[in-house]
């Protein structure tokens, strides 16, 4: 049996136990409350930006009036997790996603420039396979909860080469010069690396659109989905950290990272390394009230676009997203 015959496999192994556990019961649910609330307000693709999309973090603030419908936000979500599904996938296995996950409404593309990772490491590559399995479930979760509105998987560049998203982060970061390029394949530590860049944005979107949601049946999916981002999160920092006392520019390196997304999305400061103080590492990037931080959806699409402005595409979606969140957050 081939990696990717074995990703999917988990991935069936998974469902048969969500199954056992009576979990598609709710999940029938949401099937049936989001055709409901696609009739009222349909989530096809175009139009709508990510400004005004700010929330209180506050538990008992309501959902902000924002014209969006759960299904929008619920395919926002789909978009992001196409893209790490695709990188892991790629990472762990050398193949992408099949082409039965691919399809929806909105332009359809390829995920190119990914390619197998040679890892030396037999934990990081376990990890690998086990948030590639993750990632490829949250795809078909999202996908069979959106029905026939599930978007389609838009172009997405997860390439090494020196113009790629991936090297035009590092150059943000500093990591490297302009024209050089950052290869999140080739070693253990850039592997994870590429994944930090990731990582923390997904949760922090979780976290910041879960208040949008007006149906707590799509609240509570969100939030499972964000504590398993959360776990794939500080996986990758926790490994970080570890290889990065022998190694500290790795260290160095999430914290030139952090800097670099927060100079893209918005003039807060909220964005962390791993680097900690007064002997504790900072494997947990919190408030000081011990709480995660929020992105906008807006704030999260400069991210993944690259950009501080307000634009359609760009970065690791040449062509934009799918569906109707899909300019960033002008800065």
């Amino acid at each position: 049996m081939n990696q990717q015959d074995l990703i999917a496999e988990l991935g069936e192994r998974q469902a048969a136990r969500r199954q056992q556990r009576r979990a598609f019961l709710k999940f029938a649910g949401i099937s049936t409350a989001l055709a409901g609330a696609a009739a009222v307000s349909g989530c096809g693709g175009g139009g709508g930006g990510g400004d005004g999309l700010g929330v209180d973090p506050g538990a008992n603030t309501p959902p902000p009036a924002t014209g969006l419908s759960d299904g929008d936000i619920l395919n926002f979500a789909l978009n992001l997790e196409y893209l790490e599904a695709q990188f892991y996938s790629f990472a762990a296995t050398g193949s992408g996603l099949p082409a039965n996950l691919l399809t929806g409404t909105g332009t359809q593309g390829a995920a190119t420039g990914g390619r197998a990772v040679t890892f030396t490491d037999p934990v990081v590559r376990q990890y690998a396979n086990e948030i590639a399995v993750d990632e490829r479930q949250h795809v078909v979760f999202l996908r069979t909860a959106l029905g026939s509105s599930a978007v389609a998987q838009p172009a997405i560049d997860i390439s090494s080469s020196p113009t790629g998203p991936f090297s035009q982060a590092a150059v943000a970061a500093g990591l490297i010069t302009q024209g050089q390029s950052f290869d999140p394949y080739a070693s253990d530590e850039n592997f994870l690396l590429g994944a930090y860049i990731f990582e923390d944005v997904g949760v922090t979107a979780y976290k910041g659109a879960s208040p949008l949601l007006k149906s707590e049946v799509f609240l509570s999916a969100a939030a499972g989905i964000l504590g398993a981002e959360a776990y794939h999160a500080g996986l990758v920092r926790t490994v970080l950290y570890a290889k990065g006392i022998a190694l500290p520019a790795l260290i160095d390196a999430t914290e030139r990272i952090s800097n670099a997304r927060d100079s893209l999305d918005g003039p807060t400061d909220v964005d962390q390394g791993v680097r900690g103080a007064n002997g504790a590492s900072n494997i947990v990037p919190t408030d000081a009230d011990g709480i995660a931080y929020s992105r906008t959806p807006g704030d999260v699409l400069n991210i993944v676009y690259l950009n501080a402005g307000a634009v359609p595409r760009g970065g690791f979606f040449p062509n934009g997203v799918n569906g109707s969140v899909n300019t960033s957050t002008a800065g």
